[in-house]
């Protein structure tokens, strides 16, 4: 499968413009929401796709969110700017989560997910910490869309999707299959198309904590954390909630921040269900 996984790396797309306009327009940390409205309406299938996510039952909001500027004002410029950001490069690769059983509405929701727990949970942390890791939170499980794809072409859909019914361990169960985690292929995506450390190195080394640089190390810990809460196949379960906060307590963050951010989200997300 390692033969097919570098080629599907080495046939990467190019990144759409409105991409690098984005991701230049966050480099500047602008808060010009008349700017990031006009990259935006470029693609309205990504304006489509930030409506229905403020609309989702994580947020709540009590009225429906119908136009881009009260999306944008409700959920903030940089948290926009990562949905955009993730939903353009769902586009750009023209792929499908088949072997995971899901869908990319599964995706956008699992990855917003993250960036709400960045929001509300690592805010209560470091708010500059905060501003850092709501992208790479919204995007370090895109390595699923070349798995996905591997995996399939392989015809080995069934037997992937049996192993993770079997253990729930879906980390362990790419690396299996693929030879990589899914960590890894994300951020040779990223480093391929270019994108900055601030994302590609967290990103990178959520898999393997112990040898990531002191200076990533914080972010990437948090995103592991992260990422076992915003499992795909079953997002915010007891089991995934526990597993993370065994992680929690072994990098020594405050317990207390913690649960209490994810009785929020989670409260709000049943309670709008």
């Amino acid at each position: 499968m390692k033969k097919q996984l570098i080629k599907e790396l080495n046939n990467l797309p190019e990144l759409p413009t409105h991409i690098i306009e984005l991701n230049e327009f966050k480099k500047e940390d602008s808060i010009d929401t008349q700017k990031l409205m006009r990259i935006l309406q470029k693609d309205p299938l990504i304006v489509a796709n930030i409506l229905k996510i403020a609309n989702s039952s994580m947020f709540g909001f009590r009225s429906k969110i119908d136009t881009l500027s009260r999306a944008i004002n409700l959920l903030g410029t940089k948290f926009v700017v990562s949905i955009a950001i993730g939903s353009s490069i769902t586009q750009t690769l023209k792929a499908n989560l088949l072997a995971y059983a899901a869908t990319i509405d599964d995706f956008l929701f699992i990855s917003s997910l993250a960036s709400n727990i960045v929001n509300i949970w690592v805010e209560k942390i470091d708010n500059e910490l905060k501003e850092e890791l709501l992208l790479p939170a919204f995007l370090q499980e895109v390595g699923k869309f070349i798995i996905s794809t591997v995996i399939q072409e392989e015809k080995r859909t069934e037997d992937f999707l049996k192993e993770i019914e079997e253990t729930k361990e879906i980390t362990l169960i790419e690396e299996s299959f693929i030879g990589y985690s899914c960590a890894r292929i994300t951020a040779n995506i990223f480093k391929k198309w270019d994108l900055s450390h601030n994302i590609i190195f967290p990103i990178a080394f959520t898999s393997n904590i112990n040898d990531c640089p002191n200076a990533f190390k914080t972010k990437a810990q948090i995103l592991q954390i992260i990422k076992i809460l915003c499992d795909i196949r079953y997002p915010l379960s007891d089991e995934s909630i526990e597993k993370a906060l065994n992680k929690v307590v072994l990098y020594n963050f405050d317990v207390d921040k913690f649960l209490n951010s994810i009785e929020s989200i989670k409260s709000s997300i049943f309670s709008n269900s």
